[in-house]
């Protein structure tokens, strides 16, 4: 089985804070893992590292196919550029077809004419189409997924999920969510984070059940 991704001995500290201690991963081709722990245990943090925008103090990462932007992540748009001219910029930086690009993300975002006007005057909802419709028209093989299906409105939760489920299809995933239930749906194995070290479960359902029992739910 392919390796996508492997972590060696990574660590990352703030202050007198310890996120990640010695952490080693591998997650192989085909696997979505659902990442669990308290707030503030570090999980952005670990998709963070992993996507390589923030660097480990110590330790490697190995990317061994394309790995995501946080999916979903609307901040790095540019407020003065309109969507669609934000969506341009991105697909020649990747090397995508822009105009398929440009199809894909307007028929999922549902944004209209409003495409064509600056993202500084998108409410949060709009911009959470935009960047995630953007995320699921490019082709990775690790989506890095960071609460993605917790914003917007019923309808579009349930489209966001099912276009991912789709995705996931064929590639991996390590996925953030509160939600346990959703967990369930999407994922097959699961990690629990705690004091900056991690606990494999093959079965997401026992990584659900040791999240709960740390945060002292018993039924």
């Amino acid at each position: 089985m392919t390796t996508v991704v492997t972590l060696e001995g990574v660590c990352k500290r703030f202050g007198d804070v310890t996120v990640a201690r010695d952490l080693n991963l591998r997650i192989q081709q085909g696997e979505s893992v659902g990442l669990l722990g308290r707030n503030g245990a570090g999980k952005s943090t670990l998709l963070k590292l992993i996507a390589g925008t923030l660097p480990p103090d110590h330790g490697r990462i190995v990317r061994h196919g394309r790995v995501s932007w946080l999916v979903g992540f609307a901040g790095s748009f540019h407020h003065d550029l309109t969507g669609r001219q934000n969506l341009r910029f991105v697909a020649r930086l990747y090397g995508a077809d822009v105009r398929a690009l440009e199809r894909f993300v307007s028929a999922f975002a549902g944004l209209g004419p409003q495409l064509d006007t600056p993202v500084r005057g998108y409410s949060s909802g709009m911009r959470a189409r935009l960047g995630f419709g953007l995320s699921m028209a490019m082709p990775f093989e690790l989506y890095l997924v960071d609460e993605v299906t917790a914003v917007g409105d019923a309808a579009f939760r349930a489209s966001s999920e099912a276009l991912l489920r789709e995705r996931l299809k064929g590639a991996s995933a390590l996925v953030v969510s509160h939600a346990l239930q959703q967990l369930e749906r999407l994922c097959t194995s699961g990690i629990v984070l705690e004091h900056g070290r991690i606990r494999w479960h093959d079965d997401i359902r026992d990584a659900i059940a040791h999240h709960r029992w740390n945060m002292g739910v018993i039924a």
